[in-house]
């Protein structure tokens, strides 16, 4: 990444994350370019055991310490003086306990910001969960089917990130440190919107329910169609030579050739049509 895309070097960034979405947002942080310390506990972070290529990604660029934060206080408050912008993902409770509640950070470090990710806004910012039970809640899962990714732990990690950004910004423009916490059950709210408001609910214009935006078997696997518009309508049926929008003659259609037959054609025709891998 050049200079020009690296607005925050010589920004200094704690992170005191573990699990997805902090180690997400300070692995971001760092590939803008700021300096990122990434503290985990004695016992390392829970990612490395559970997925070590995605964590060995995160932690590439990054500082990585192990610390027992109940007895290395000296040291924490040693880095926090020369640190810009602290981000954590800890339970409000936790943090309290280790001398780091806002109003003890504030006073101790005034140009100090912080960025929290919680789990949940208060008053509910102490209640466990996790990236299912918050999806859970927002209306995103489908029982029995798990989701296929973590939904609301990647989006709160891009949510953190730009308040990291808006946080040094108002700094550098004069104002004084802040406080910004990012909740993931909001996020994962935010992402059931489309759900809420009959968009991907069954029924939906985006559910599969509209032939022109749905997936379809090939003779060799799947394809997803998402034709929209009228101009991609319009093309999808002359180069299906089909008279409308039908689901039972793109079914047929579909299955006579391969995925990779349909990619092509997609490609030649400019048609929003991919393969699922």
């Amino acid at each position: 990444m050049s200079g020009l895309n690296r607005p925050l070097t010589g920004v200094r960034v704690l992170a005191l994350v573990t699990n997805i979405p902090g180690p997400l947002a300070a692995s971001r942080l760092a590939r803008l370019g700021a300096d990122v310390t990434k503290v985990e506990p004695v016992a390392g972070d829970p990612l490395e055991r559970a997925a070590p290529r995605w964590y060995a990604d995160l932690v590439a660029g990054v500082n990585v310490q192990r610390l027992d934060l109940r007895c290395s206080q000296a040291t924490l408050l040693a880095q926090l003086a020369k640190t810009d912008l602290l981000l954590t993902a800890m339970r409000a409770r936790s943090l309290a306990a280790l001398g780091l509640s806002w109003a003890q950070l504030h006073e101790t470090f005034p140009s100090l910001s912080h960025v929290a990710i919680a789990g949940e806004a208060a008053p509910n910012d102490d209640r466990a969960g996790h990236d299912l039970t918050y999806q859970a809640r927002a209306g995103l899962l489908a029982p029995p089917q798990m989701p296929r990714t973590v939904f609301a732990d990647m989006f709160a990690a891009e949510r953190a990130v730009a308040a990291c950004i808006l946080a040094l910004y108002a700094r550098a423009r004069g104002g004084e440190a802040t406080r910004s916490e990012i909740a993931i059950a909001d996020g994962a709210r935010e992402l059931g919107a489309a759900v809420r408001h009959g968009l991907t609910s069954p029924g939906g214009s985006l559910s599969g329910s509209f032939a022109g935006y749905a997936l379809y078997r090939t003779a060799d696997g799947w394809i997803a169609l998402a034709a929209l518009e009228p101009h991609f309508q319009q093309r999808l049926c002359s180069a299906l030579s089909a008279e409308r929008i039908d689901r039972e003659t793109f079914e047929a259609k579909f299955r006579e050739h391969p995925t990779a037959y349909w990619e092509s054609l997609a490609q030649r025709e400019d048609l929003p049509l991919a393969a699922v891998v």
